[in-house]
């Protein structure tokens, strides 16, 4: 295998970055019914195809869609080129089955690529494994010749990719399974040639992270509608939708919404867990972004707009493993963020504290708090504003003049008689 830079110097963008979008955009936005259409519904292959012959993007606008990560936060974004349809976005000299070749005319993923670089969001590209047209996905023993050629149009086009497009620094694959399950056990990483296929990426692209989902670790973790961490020191992602959990791509009817503080939370967890967060939003078939999901996007850019800080580049603080529930937080040098899940006035309280703070603010105004050093190691805040500052997430820097650190209970009981 080609080496790639090393680990910590691929990975520091996406420390940095934490936050970014995804975009489910294709032939199934027409239909608006979901990504899965093709499948979920049986369309006979010639049905569906003709479908590129509708599909024009008239209102897909790659500069608004990617202001709009800048408004939303978001410090990368990922297109998906090619989904499980076989569809893809750009200028493939391996399939006529391309927004260039048939209705549309453009390269999509050109747009969407300078976009990026016109607005300093970093790029990230996904291709789906599978085409869901070869009979030999479905049946790779009955059809190998099928097979084989999916599995060779799939590294041909990812070497497309990463020559045409400059630096891309993430390369999202998915649906690594065989049939959906339904073929028996099967040598996923063998099927795909995985080990071949990383050979090539790292050689075009030394300095790119690859995800989990050709059935070979890569570099990143991906849990999926769950903010799940992964061990210390492996990057990981949580990837999630704001609408229904089945539905990445527009759906015209999709009334299950996330609210913008529960995402804010899913951020913030993703975030004090040291892993990243990036939200999907699925064009409709023009292209056009829905206004409810760019809402929601704004929304928490205008909450990242003041307590960035607390978010990008940050680290874990383990106050966690002292079922402290009330706030999550995140570090920064001798800096800790308190992002609190529940307000409390007058008072905040955390518990297990090795040494109070040297000063402590409310991240969301500029205001000073009091601190009170109590037994078992608790730090008591007071002076905090009766109703929340902030209608959806309050942050409280903390500021210590050593590094901080959270007391090890030896005696699990001992906070009892206040001698923790």
């Amino acid at each position: 295998m080609s080496t790639p830079a090393p680990y910590d110097q691929r990975i520091a963008w996406f420390h940095q970055a934490r936050f970014g979008l995804f975009v489910h955009w294709g032939l199934y936005s027409v239909l608006e019914r979901g990504e899965w259409a093709f499948f979920r519904e049986r369309i006979p292959v010639a049905e569906y195809e003709a479908l590129a012959d509708q599909f024009t993007g008239e209102a897909f606008d790659a500069d608004a869609l990617v202001r709009l990560a800048v408004a939303s936060g978001q410090r990368y974004a990922v297109l998906t080129t090619r989904h499980h349809d076989g569809f893809c976005l750009w200028d493939s000299a391996v399939t006529d089955f391309t927004s260039v070749k048939r209705a549309a005319k453009r390269d999509f993923v050109r747009e969407f690529v300078d976009a990026c670089r016109r607005h300093g969001v970093e790029v990230g590209l996904y291709i789906s494994n599978k085409d869901w047209r070869q009979p030999g996905y479905w049946d790779p023993d009955r059809h190998p010749e099928s097979a084989r050629r999916m599995v060779d149009e799939l590294h041909a086009m990812v070497a497309e990719l990463l020559t045409n497009y400059g630096e891309i620094k993430l390369l999202w694959f998915d649906g690594a399974w065989i049939d959906v399950g339904r073929c028996g056990k099967r040598d996923i990483p063998a099927f795909w040639r995985s080990e071949e296929l990383l050979k090539t990426i790292y050689g075009l692209q030394p300095n790119i992270l690859v995800n989990n989902r050709l059935g070979v670790l890569a570099d990143l973790d991906t849990p999926e509608q769950r903010v799940v961490a992964s061990d210390k020191g492996r990057g990981w992602e949580a990837c999630m939708t704001i609408g229904d959990e089945s539905a990445w791509g527009y759906c015209s009817h999709n009334p299950v919404r996330k609210t913008t503080g529960q995402l804010l939370r899913h951020l913030v967890h993703a975030v004090s867990g040291e892993g990243n967060f990036i939200l999907n939003v699925g064009p409709r078939g023009d292209g056009s972004i829905p206004e409810e999901d760019a809402l929601v996007l704004r929304e928490m850019g205008e909450w990242l707009a003041v307590h960035g800080e607390a978010v990008y580049g940050t680290t874990a603080f383990p106050i966690e493993s002292t079922w402290y529930t009330q706030g999550r937080c995140t570090r920064r040098g001798n800096t800790v963020y308190l992002h609190l899940l529940r307000y409390s006035a007058p008072e905040v309280v955390i518990p297990l504290l090795a040494k109070p703070p040297a000063a402590a603010r409310l991240l969301t105004t500029g205001q000073s708090l009091g601190i009170e050093q109590r037994s078992n190691h608790r730090v008591v805040l007071t002076g905090l504003p009766a109703l929340p500052p902030h209608p959806e997430m309050v942050v409280i820097a903390l500021e210590f003049n050593e590094e901080p650190e959270v007391v090890v209970e030896q005696d699990h009981a001992a906070w009892l008689t206040g001698l923790a």
